[in-house]
């Protein structure tokens, strides 16, 4: 595999009417969202800096903000993305400052978060190599950078049981499995994948762990 790798992007652009129908159609269960950000305000100390790449309409980041005392940034190549999250952060009372960037290259220091998280998006990324590069570079020394996303094999009955778990109408329902099946599978990465970006990078220590259609990928500066 090159060692910078790059895909041009292939699926449907989340700005505009997709951008807010996604938001509208994620924010009926936000069951897993605010598990994860329990979890990981549970790890840090108070005032860690912690970013989110590709927040999307920001329900993470806010949870996060909302769970620790921590000082949460959001960065999303969206920019419908972004005025939602920020919009939805002012709506929830929470102060999250929510940026409007590319995951490879991020408008960020070095050495700048104690923490970074990105939920359902790295598939997404044009640069994978070089959104991990930038991940590394802007964590401070022995900080954690997690990763969840749907894995490149994830096979079509676990697609549809996780579907059925957010309890949409039958037509979101329908789109959202071929959505699932047609385009997001098809722009995921497998384990083997990921092992070797991370091989590219300056992460000292990574941990893969697969679920039923995902990964989750802890990686250490």
């Amino acid at each position: 595999m090159p060692a910078m790798q790059t895909k041009a992007y292939k699926g449907i652009g989340m700005e505009g009417r997709i951008a807010k129908w996604y938001a509208a159609n994620t924010r009926k269960d936000l069951h897993e969202v605010t598990a994860l950000a329990h979890r990981l305000a549970g790890g840090l100390a108070p005032g860690s800096e912690v970013l989110e790449v590709a927040p999307g309409p920001g329900y993470c980041a806010i949870e996060l903000a909302r769970a620790g005392n921590v000082r949460v940034t959001g960065l999303d190549i969206s920019a419908t993305f972004v005025d939602l999250a920020r919009k939805n952060a002012a709506a929830a009372g929470v102060e999250v400052d929510f940026q409007h960037g590319n995951a490879a290259h991020m408008p960020f220091a070095s050495g700048a978060f104690d923490a970074i998280v990105c939920r359902a998006a790295f598939k997404n990324f044009s640069e994978p190599v070089l959104a991990l590069k930038e991940m590394c570079r802007v964590l401070k020394t022995g900080a954690k950078a997690l990763i969840l996303d749907m894995r490149g094999d994830a096979p079509n009955e676990a697609l549809d049981a996780e579907v059925a778990k957010l309890n949409l109408s039958a037509v979101n329902s329908f789109i959202t499995k071929w959505t699932f099946r047609l385009m997001l599978v098809r722009r995921a990465y497998t384990r083997a994948e990921f092992v070797d970006f991370i091989r590219q990078t300056e992460f000292t220590s990574s941990d893969i762990r697969e679920t039923p259609i995902g990964l989750e990928i802890s990686l250490v500066k």
